[in-house]
């Protein structure tokens, strides 16, 4: 590469807006695409890599050689140009994915951004812009641990999600299940399905969160009825609260879960640790024998500090008996009204994330919407905010 045309492309990297990644904010950028004139990450990159338009190229800004046209397009246009063109009409619902998202995510934002072209014409965004979805997903049998074909509609006028056993709905006219959109959150999961389009809803039934572990055929499938829920969702939302600001309204509509990982767990009564699957899914933490179980053994709403929700490092006698001095420095506990959770990280590393996370939602107030999940989650006869479920 000519000096000169070197130095060009690096001054531009530091302007502001190509000083990150166009498709994801990653700060680190190495590559950029003389087609469409942005900068990028190397994850980004590979994926316009992929795309299938022939003319699509992707150069190293330190290895690849730059003729001046190329340079001049990079100059002409540059990220917040791009993005003007490219996102013009992003939904404000549609989550945009960040340097930490998973990679199901970011490729589909880009197909759509760039060779889809979604966002320059809301009417190809149907997809996931309507009123009823229906179509088959794969899921993870409750008992029998194994996927099968299940038919899925997505209702907005019930604000449902349902899904039948049959293919054929003249068999089973009722749905296996019927979720309320209120309570649904859905989180990309790939590694935990190993599949990388996996997915997990999870919802309340009957007093528990219930989990669903789903994967499609094609990324765009998979994506499209993620975003499918979180329009119905944020629709919903934009009716109920008409005087709030739409982009707040769509904060929150899906969340990622904060931590997951292996913890052992001491029983209530001192009895010996048992290492179980946990999961802090905004103010709940869960645990499960499994990380595919349906069902959580056990699920903790945690409250605001100033309710008696704490946190304690180190743990009681079941800690003090650990096998090795060292695994006992991993105990922490969780302080709550009507029971106290010892608990053991696997490393300090982990014990660090664990106590981090569930101090940050200490310290956060209650929503709205806490409080009914709260309401949901406790027995009607208990005060307690801890629900144990015996499967």
């Amino acid at each position: 590469m000519a000096e000169g045309h070197r130095n060009t492309l690096l001054a531009l990297m530091q302007q502001d807006g190509n000083n990150e990644c166009a498709d994801c904010g990653e700060k680190k950028i190495d590559w950029a695409s003389p087609t469409f004139g942005v900068f990028l990450c190397q994850e980004c990159a590979g994926i316009h890599r992929g795309l299938s338009s022939p003319q699509s190229r992707i150069k190293s800004l330190y290895l690849d050689k730059w003729d001046e046209d190329q340079v001049q397009v990079m100059r002409t246009i540059g990220n917040n140009q791009a993005k003007l063109k490219y996102e013009l009409h992003v939904p404000v619902y549609y989550k945009k994915p960040t340097s930490q998202s998973v990679y199901v995510l970011k490729k589909e934002w880009i197909i759509a951004k760039y060779q889809r072209l979604e966002f320059t014409d809301p009417a190809r965004q149907s997809a996931y812009d309507c009123e009823t979805k229906t179509g088959y997903l794969w899921k993870l049998g409750r008992d029998r641990k194994q996927f099968a074909q299940r038919r899925f509609v997505i209702s907005r006028s019930d604000n449902t999600l349902c899904y039948y056993v049959n293919e054929d709905s003249n068999k089973q006219k009722q749905p296996k299940s019927v979720v309320d959109l209120d309570f649904l959150n859905a989180v990309f999961v790939p590694e935990k399905i190993g599949n990388p389009f996996g997915l997990q809803l999870t919802y309340i039934k009957d007093g528990s969160t219930r989990s669903l572990f789903l994967y499609s055929d094609t990324s765009k499938e998979i994506v499209d009825w993620f975003m499918c829920i979180r329009a119905a969702k944020w629709e919903r939302r934009k009716i109920a609260f008409p005087d709030r600001d739409l982009a707040q309204l769509s904060e929150d509509l899906t969340s990622e879960f904060l931590m997951e990982g292996w913890l052992s767990k001491m029983g209530p009564k001192n009895e010996p640790f048992k290492r179980r699957w946990f999961t802090l899914d905004c103010r709940k933490l869960m645990y499960f024998e499994e990380p595919l179980h349906a069902y959580a053994k056990g699920e903790v709403f945690i409250g605001h500090k100033d309710a008696g929700y704490r946190l304690s490092m180190g743990g009681e006698v079941g800690c003090r008996k650990s096998a090795t001095p060292s695994a006992s420095n991993y105990c922490f506990t969780l302080h709550t009204p009507e029971r106290n959770f010892v608990m053991r990280a696997e490393t300090r590393d982990d014990l660090e994330k664990w106590v981090m996370a569930l101090e940050r939602i200490l310290e956060q107030p209650l929503t709205p919407y806490d409080s009914k999940l709260a309401a949901l989650l406790v027995p009607k006869k208990a005060s307690s905010t801890f629900r144990l479920i015996k499967r």
